[in-house]
């Protein structure tokens, strides 16, 4: 013991004293050294951002990763990156695919107001006909899913998007989520076309993801009446996707007071009407399709002009996501 003690001393001895010559030896203006010692403190929060990725049925599905960009351009060039098949894939939840083809590089990112212009390669056009459309649809949904975004200009090599090549389908200059998602035409007529963006569910490794679905239909009612109409329906047979709101859930009245969305429902939004419990699905089918659908900041659910559930749309997509 006495023998480790010693030995050490001496190597302490020893390291002091080299300390001491290094001091001696290095120049200074005024012959001294000036030591400050400064703790660095790296905050180790994840964030995360809302993403629209492929899911096993070619469907654009809302999911969410962990981003470590700060400014908007850097998380939009972040979110791309994953979005391009072989970016970062380490970050894609199991069950979901990237859709931007591989060689695809982002030329520039400009952010002006709450316009996000993206110049692409012209590798951003190498893809099949039949998801082209996809393709737009899962970049302009995921760009404007970063607070601070609401419009999009897609450029290829300096030249703005308005006609995809092989389906020919005419783009807006400016993109926003009007462009819809995973659309499904039901009209019958071409006049009084009402199009309403819809959230149903579905599942992969035991777990339930939200995808949206635009529909386009002969409908003039509001949107908020449609979209409960739709989700009552339970399955969605054309896309296999579900809804877990009961056939006899009735929307009683709504109304958008200062951006607030007010929905008084009966009491069959319960999942038990004994303890007055709703399904977290049912919440998040209903709020995340108001939110696509109104320029609203909250939804406020009620049942016999009691409230059950109240949300902002600033948070929504993040809370429940893969």
């Amino acid at each position: 013991m006495l023998k480790k003690l010693s030995i050490r001393k001496i190597g302490l001895t020893t390291a002091a004293l080299f300390a001491l010559t290094l001091i001696y030896l290095i120049p200074s203006n005024d012959n001294k050294l000036d030591v400050t010692s400064e703790l660095e403190y790296v905050d180790t929060k994840v964030q995360t951002n809302p993403i629209f990725l492929m899911d096993k049925n070619s469907y654009a599905a809302l999911t969410d990763v962990a981003v470590s960009g700060t400014s908007i351009e850097e998380k939009a060039r972040e979110l791309l990156n994953i979005l391009t098949v072989g970016g970062t894939d380490s970050k894609i939840p199991s069950g979901f695919s990237a859709i931007i083809p591989p060689d695809t590089t982002i030329n520039s990112i400009k952010l002006d107001e709450d316009l996000l212009k993206i110049d692409f390669s012209k590798d951003l056009l190498d893809i099949k006909k039949e998801l082209e459309e996809r393709l737009i649809e899962t970049i302009v949904y995921t760009l404007t899913s970063i607070d601070g975004v609401n419009k999009v200009i897609i450029y290829i090599d300096g030249e703005i998007l308005t006609t995809l090549p092989k389906s020919k389908i005419n783009l807006p200059s400016t993109l926003d989520r009007a462009f819809g998602i995973n659309k499904q035409y039901e009209f019958t007529k071409t006049e009084d076309i009402n199009d309403v963006t819809v959230y149903y569910i579905n599942e992969i490794n035991h777990k339930y993801y939200y995808v949206p679905v635009t529909k386009y239909l002969n409908d003039n009612r509001d949107k908020i009446s449609i979209i409960i109409d739709e989700l009552t329906l339970g399955f969605n047979h054309n896309k296999k996707l579900m809804s877990f709101l009961s056939e006899e859930a009735k929307l009683v009245s709504s109304n958008i007071d200062n951006k607030k969305m007010n929905l008084e429902f009966n009491s069959y939004i319960f999942d038990d009407a004994t303890t007055e419990e709703i399904l977290e699905e049912v919440i998040y089918t209903i709020c995340l399709s108001a939110k696509d659908n109104y320029d609203i900041d909250e939804v406020v659910l009620t049942v016999n002009n009691k409230e059950i559930y109240k949300t902002t749309m600033k948070s929504l997509e993040t809370k429940k996501n893969l």
